[in-house]
């Protein structure tokens, strides 16, 4: 990797531990791709009208599902909160519209696999009707950091970029780490998608305020916005947009439009020669890192008191017949969104969420868009031709070249098709981050990061197993302790309740002088009773006292009338 010379960016009240570099490195790796954004880019941001009936899943984002607060039935109003988190990876849903709730089950949804997932349906009731959503803060930059992470949390604010990653655990440093950088994304690197370009284009304040918010949250002590130099509308709308409000401590620096400049890795070594640890994070070398699209959703949330409720998609193709950005509800089935964008050509042969390197094909436009939905890709058989039939590998190193994140993804092939999940993990599986690149060169024609994929998945699943086993044994221990316990709390009482019961040592010699008075009286009785009248020679003076007494008694009784 060449060097290259950093530039003096002075920074107030602390030095800077993480410097920009004059001229943006070249990352290693990577792919010339046609850009193919001109078609998408012939009109600005058109509004998606909000269909009849909206899809809304309880998952849209990496981490935990959701959990349902509503029911069949319910009316609901725009930005209602209608799916709680339940963990701290893990962000709130809210209706896209006001409306009645229709359903909760589970219907089809975007995924690599086609699989189908718990879905809040909602009728529209036409009048989109808004909720109190209690987001807006009157003066954010003077609000507590906390504050706004949980505003950030509660408005449902995820990674905007495509990974969707819940936004308000980014923007939590967490104790004893501090940020030196902050980097905005508007590298949009793959063909045909261009939401974020319209974006900076359409709204440069949203984006300007939402880097404001985010930079007071994680108390960065610079910031930077990265773009490809192949955007230069948008590169001229941000310089205007930071002019207006002189801003001089945020810099646009443009990087080399070359695949995958956007991925973050790549981004954050572009502009400043750091490499992110091995499964490690940026923030282990103080940078944080955030999308265009969510910057500006932040801004909408903390200085409007709009929760995520909608994003801009891309709609693009040879098979749309009038491509174009959009802002699409959140659950608006992509078939209202391709009607919308004047329908199908006669030549389309697959649609696709994402773009040609990084998406999935679709088996049908009836699934519903979601946080994550930046690009619905229609295309012809022209554009995106069916692979050849696989071959086997010829061993010619090709894939290694082109892979960003300097792996080996011959290796990486080999161990996940044997299924040698331990072995596979010692070449850094999962810094891989699925680009393509190494697919989109293969001469044989092997569906590369399809088998990374796999891996990757089976890894999570036994990962998942293990982690469910451990907790069974836990609970078996746990148990076996407990009832160990209860047993010796048992003996434990036993024992004490027969020590309650033994008499002390002062109490039994009491019983036994009454015991031995008892039988002397008894004895005395009998002697008495076998000594003939009047003959007391032979008992002892107490027994003689005891039948005078007597006597006496039975006298007096006799005398009485």
């Amino acid at each position: 990797m060449a060097k290259t010379e950093p530039a003096d960016l002075p920074l107030p009240d602390a030095p800077q531990r993480v410097t920009l570099l004059k001229t943006p490195a070249q990352f290693p790796g990577g792919a010339d791709l046609d850009a193919r954004k001109a078609q998408s880019l012939q009109e600005p941001i058109r509004i998606a009208r909000v269909p009849k009936r909206l899809y809304v899943p309880l998952s849209q984002h990496i981490g935990e599902p959701t959990q349902a607060l509503v029911s069949v039935g319910d009316k609901v109003l725009k930005g209602q909160q209608i799916a709680r988190s339940l963990s701290y990876i893990s962000a709130p849903v809210h209706a896209p519209t006001s409306g009645t709730v229709s359903d909760v089950g589970s219907y089809p949804v975007p995924h690599t696999a086609g699989l189908s997932a718990g879905c809040i349906v909602i009728d529209s009731d036409g009048e989109d009707r808004m909720a109190d959503t209690g987001l807006r803060l009157a003066s954010v930059l003077d609000a507590d950091p906390a504050e706004i992470r949980q505003r950030v949390r509660d408005a449902g604010i995820v990674g905007l970029g495509g990974a969707g990653f819940p936004t308000s655990v980014k923007v939590n440093p967490g104790p004893g780490r501090n940020i030196d950088l902050l980097i905005i994304n508007a590298a949009e690197c793959e063909p045909y998608i261009s939401c974020d370009e319209a974006l900076i284009c359409a709204r440069p304040q949203d984006v300007i305020d939402g880097i404001h918010i985010i930079r007071h949250a994680v108390h960065a002590r610079q910031v930077v916005i990265g773009i490809e130099d192949n955007m230069p509308n948008a590169i001229r709308c941000l310089q205007q947009a930071l002019s207006d409000g002189d801003e001089h401590d945020i810099s646009v620096i443009t990087v080399p439009g070359r695949y995958p400049a956007g991925g973050e890795k790549q981004l954050i070594y572009a502009l400043t020669g750091l490499e992110v640890p091995s499964q490690g994070l940026p923030i282990d070398i103080g940078i944080v890192c955030h999308n265009v699209g969510t910057t500006a959703a932040v801004a909408r949330a903390l200085m409007h008191g709009e929760p995520l409720i909608s994003r801009i998609v891309t709609v693009s193709g040879a098979g749309i017949k009038r491509p174009g950005n959009l802002e699409v509800r959140i659950g608006t089935p992509i078939a209202e969104l391709i009607e919308q964008c004047g329908g199908y050509t006669e030549g389309v042969a697959r649609l696709v969420m994402g773009g040609p390197m990084m998406g999935f094909s679709l088996p049908s436009d009836q699934l519903p868009i979601i946080k994550t939905s930046n690009c619905i890709l229609a295309t012809t058989w022209e554009e995106t031709p069916p692979p050849p039939p696989a071959v086997e590998c010829i061993r010619c190193g090709k894939c290694a070249e082109v892979c960003p994140a300097i792996l080996l993804p011959q290796q990486l092939y080999w161990h996940a098709r044997a299924r040698d999940f331990d072995k596979i993990q010692d070449y850094d599986l999962f810094d891989c981050i699925e680009c393509g690149c190494c697919s989109y060169v293969c001469p044989s024609h092997l569906p590369l990061v399809q088998y990374y994929r796999f891996a990757k998945t089976e890894i999570w699943n036994l990962e998942r197993e293990r982690q469910q086993a451990d907790i069974a044994r836990q609970r078996h221990e746990f148990r076996q302790q407990r009832l160990e316990r209860e047993k010796q709390e048992l003996e434990a009482r036993r024992a004490k309740a027969k020590k309650a019961l033994r008499p002390k040592q002062g109490d039994a010699d009491a019983k036994k002088a009454e015991i031995t008075a008892a039988l002397e009286r008894v004895k005395a009785k009998k002697a008495a009773r076998t000594q003939p009248p009047g003959n007391t020679d032979n008992l002892t003076p107490e027994q003689q006292a005891k039948i005078a007494e007597a006597d006496r008694r039975r006298q007096s009784q006799r005398n009485e009338p």
